[in-house]
């Protein structure tokens, strides 16, 4: 008889995006450090983002795909970090495969580290979580009072800007955009180009805008990153809007389409960090200011510049983040519909 596949996770959502983590029982990715694994996973010389057949992949199709997870799921799986110096790795993943970062999985994990006991942290104060990801080692400053999480604040890679005004051809008409790379490679531009606004309303347009200007910059010089060629390709795009500045700083509300047609539900961590960066290049935040990022759901993340040099623009974003659940999914070996599917 058969045995079937069982797989723990524990979920969090972060400004309305899920997190799914698993940390244990999963088949290995050989590398020696997380971008290593991530290359395995992904496949020798394959596209960014794509996953490759196996054991792995399988569990990630099972946490993602229907009836288990659905088109909108995300997580990660925890993997060894590349040295002493972090916590932890993980290798971030989506319906369309892995991503090489994830500031709103990074806040979830950062939470998931203190709460499950894998990082100390007092009762008032701040917990720092260091995590090695594909794109590089980031924090997470898990802060705490009264022994409950009340926020943590991502610090990534530093953001660089690699394009401004880019011209891209849609079949609603031609616009402008900004490329920026903050772990991954993303493309800003105004939803008024199109006479949109961010709205639940606006969303089917986005997205396939967001797959037209995807396809049109594939293998464009400016969506691969300076310092790692192998993080190449538009991984987001992200249509915003001018909100009335706040006391703090500049005040917009986006929405970030992601992979194939995915939307994000928060305003999306590192896409928050790529706005910083052109944001800090336009002379529209400095120090001291304190971007309000809504996102398209009315969730909100807070970011900062904290320096500026040539190596990129250095953010942190500040997020709320919360358990949903702990599961035990099991694949039963007579299942027909195998590790699910997705509409």
């Amino acid at each position: 008889m058969k045995a079937p596949v069982v797989v723990r996770a524990v979920d969090f959502h972060t400004a309305g995006e899920p997190f799914r983590i698993v940390a244990d029982g999963l088949p290995p990715a050989p590398g020696d450090t997380v971008a290593e694994r991530w290359a395995t996973v992904i496949g020798a010389g394959g596209a960014p983002n794509a996953p490759r057949p196996g054991p792995l992949d399988d569990v990630r199709r099972l946490l993602v795909q229907e009836p288990r997870g659905h088109a909108g799921m995300y997580g990660g799986f925890i993997v060894p970090p590349d040295d002493d110096g972090a916590h932890f790795g993980v290798l971030f993943w989506h319906k369309d495969g892995y991503s090489t970062a994830c500031g709103h999985g990074t806040i979830a994990l950062g939470a998931w580290a203190v709460a499950t006991g894998r990082v100390p942290a007092p009762d008032d104060g701040t917990a720092e979580v260091r995590i090695d990801v594909p794109s590089g080692r980031v924090t997470a400053r898990v802060h705490r009072a009264g022994a409950r999480t009340t926020a943590v604040t991502f610090r990534g890679v530093p953001a660089r800007v690699t394009a401004r005004k880019l011209p891209v051809t849609t079949s609603r008409g031609a616009a402008e955009v900004s490329v920026a790379h903050a772990g991954a490679c993303y493309v800003s531009l105004a939803a008024a180009e199109f006479d949109l606004d961010v709205s639940r309303t606006s969303l089917p347009q986005l997205t396939d805008l967001a797959r037209e200007i995807r396809e049109e910059l594939t293998g464009h010089r400016a969506t691969v990153d300076p310092e790692n060629p192998l993080l190449a390709g538009v991984y987001g795009v992200i249509f915003h809007e001018a909100l009335a500045d706040t006391s703090a700083g500049p005040n917009q509300r986006s929405v970030t389409v992601f992979a194939d047609g995915q939307i994000d539900r928060s305003p999306c961590g590192s896409g928050t960090a790529a706005r910083l960066a052109l944001l800090a290049e336009d002379g529209a935040i400095g120090p001291g200011d304190e971007l309000r990022h809504e996102s398209v759901t009315g969730t909100v993340f807070t970011g900062r510049v904290l320096s500026r040099s040539a190596r990129g623009t250095v953010t942190e974003v500040t997020g709320a983040t919360h358990r949903t659940g702990e599961h035990t999914f099991v694949l039963d070996p007579y299942d027909e519909l195998a590790t699910g599917f997705l509409l």
